[in-house]
């Protein structure tokens, strides 16, 4: 669940789970110790209009809690916020603990819906292949469809549908993790839902995050996306085989993700015509290596 759109945990299924598909499943809850109520102080109004522009265009994402949902305050907002965050936060930091003490790199893909990620991490897995130990997690809302083109490469993957959800969580990695085989040293690669908004917020424990934008997305995404750019450490530039076929500014696109975060590294690439796929893969055995 997020506060940032209300979704809901639905009907959460993993793979392996096929005596009831439908139910939802979860290891044992997870159960913080206590601590004190939290309290947020500054906060006067309990209800929230937007921000207008002379146009008239309308702002929702100007209050204390950055977004809005209807019947609830920003207070509110806020504290659900906190408290979901702080207990994803916490179980991402054991994921991480964990894929550390086997020196697994562990990279949280995301992106917009179509944007080819699955095809690029196909096509990324052929050639790691016999060269080093992989495994893929795949996040979406229904269907398995993306974790059979994985298992067709000959590298471990594992479903997890998670019905209303629009996004991975820590727990979701942390039920769905221990069942793929993979060697220390190897390489797992999170496959999240498609979506630009609630990824960037939960912390899977990956290492880094990576942006894959396609160039049939427009070359402004990342100013209007911009919390997931700013999250993410690299960007994959993608299809940019079809390039002398758009209309598509590169350069304005590089600039965009480097004024939302400036830090960001940039990979132009395609899975098509293997163009950066080179690039790619010595950055992947830089991360491997660091």
């Amino acid at each position: 669940m997020c506060t940032t759109c209300g979704c809901a945990e639905g009907n959460l299924y993993i793979e392996g789970d096929e005596h009831n598909p439908h139910s939802a499943f979860r290891s044992a809850p997870f159960a913080p110790a206590a601590r004190p109520t939290l309290k947020i102080t500054g906060i006067k109004t309990p209800d929230f209009a937007p921000s207008q522009t002379t146009e008239g265009d309308l702002h929702y994402g100007h209050g204390e809690a950055g977004t809005h949902a209807p019947g609830m305050s920003q207070r509110r907002m806020l504290e659900v916020e906190i408290d979901v965050l702080d207990k994803n936060n916490r179980l991402a930091e054991r994921n991480r603990a964990r894929f550390a003490a086997h020196q697994q790199l562990v990279l949280n893909l995301v992106s917009s819906p179509g944007s080819g990620k699955t095809t690029l991490l196909t096509e990324t897995l052929m050639k790691l292949k016999d060269r080093v130990p992989c495994a893929v997690i795949e996040g979406d809302q229904q269907t398995v469809n993306d974790a059979a083109r994985i298992r067709a490469t000959g590298t471990p993957a594992i479903q997890v549908n998670t019905g209303k959800g629009c996004h991975l969580d820590a727990q979701m990695i942390a039920d769905a993790a221990p069942r793929l085989p993979l060697d220390d040293r190897g390489i797992l690669f999170i496959e999240n839902v498609g979506n630009l908004v609630c990824p960037a917020s939960f912390d899977l424990g990956e290492k880094h995050k990576v942006a894959v934008l396609s160039v049939t997305e427009g070359e402004d995404k990342p100013l209007k996306y911009p919390h997931m750019f700013a999250a993410a450490s690299l960007m994959l530039l993608n299809k940019v085989d079809l390039l002398p076929y758009l209309n598509f500014d590169v350069e304005k696109c590089i600039a965009s993700a480097r004024e939302v975060n400036p830090e960001i590294e940039i990979i132009l690439i395609s899975a098509t015509s293997g163009e950066g796929m080179d690039q790619w893969l010595a950055w992947l055995e830089a991360q491997r290596c660091a």
